[in-house]
């Protein structure tokens, strides 16, 4: 048992020994961007966005099973908690959370924040890792609030809210964002899961100082969507975005609840 202990507490070292990976490696890439000439960028580093998505994938099932493991030695875990996983998670309950971390930082950077409506049974639920689907509405509000921000700060019309639904299917529960922040080029849908491509502007050229602590930007590193895609897809899931240029984005988040899909081993 003491060994055990031991080995408990040497893995949840090391898992958070690693919380500051994403951000790294998101400034690495962003520094090469920078010192790298654009006409090599737009030719797509096919081999960085595949070995990213390979280390990324195997980071989020290592970090998985850490976290699984130390969870279960909590003394007092919550009730239906099963180490990571919720068996009863409400999606509403995690989105609305999620929705008012995105809106506090949107209005630290913008000084106010579009509403956000969600739509869904509060009272459904189902087995799933409520911190992988924080993040990934996390991640996908934060994107249609500074599409909506931008899009309406020299506007005198107030910015119409942002829609979320949360929708339970057999197989699936889907949960689709909808915005009205001017939509994404059908040119660059493309390159939106890769990590090369952000809309936003590089924070490198910003903060020339940016050191990799817990700054959470609105963006611009440009790892938001194919980090949140992997995450979907970790559990059997997918992420999918419809846009419609000079009107709005529609990002469909599919969780899979049959529970019979094996870990996508890079």
């Amino acid at each position: 048992m003491n060994d055990e202990k031991e080995f408990t507490e040497v893995i949840k070292a090391i898992k958070v020994r690693h919380n500051n990976v994403v951000p790294t490696m998101a400034l690495g890439v962003q520094q090469l961007k920078k010192d790298v000439d654009p006409k090599i960028i737009n030719q797509d580093f096919v081999e960085i966005h595949q070995f990213l998505d390979r280390f990324y994938m195997s980071r989020i099932g290592i970090r998985m099973l850490i976290g699984q493991h130390v969870e279960l030695h909590s003394p007092n875990p919550p009730p239906h908690v099963v180490g990571y996983i919720h068996t009863r998670m409400s999606p509403v309950e995690v989105a609305r959370n999620a929705v008012d971390d995105a809106r506090s930082i949107c209005s630290r950077q913008y000084g106010s924040a579009p509403d956000v409506h969600i739509y869904g049974d509060p009272d459904f639920t189902f087995p799933y890792v409520p911190a992988h689907l924080h993040l990934m509405v996390f991640e996908l509000v934060k994107n249609s609030l500074r599409a909506v921000e931008e899009r309406y700060m020299n506007s005198d019309k107030d910015p119409p809210p942002i829609r979320i639904i949360v929708a339970d299917g057999l197989e699936d529960v889907t949960i689709k964002i909808s915005d009205e922040g001017g939509g994404i080029p059908r040119s660059g849908l493309r390159k939106i899961f890769t990590y090369l491509y952000s809309t936003a502007r590089n924070p490198l050229d910003e903060h020339a100082d940016l050191g990799v602590g817990d700054n959470v930007t609105m963006a611009g590193y440009g790892y938001g969507l194919p980090i949140s895609r992997l995450y979907a897809r970790y559990f059997g899931g997918d992420l999918q975005i419809i846009s419609m240029e000079n009107y709005g984005t529609d990002a469909y988040l599919h969780l899979s609840r049959l529970g019979d899909s094996q870990e996508p081993l890079p």
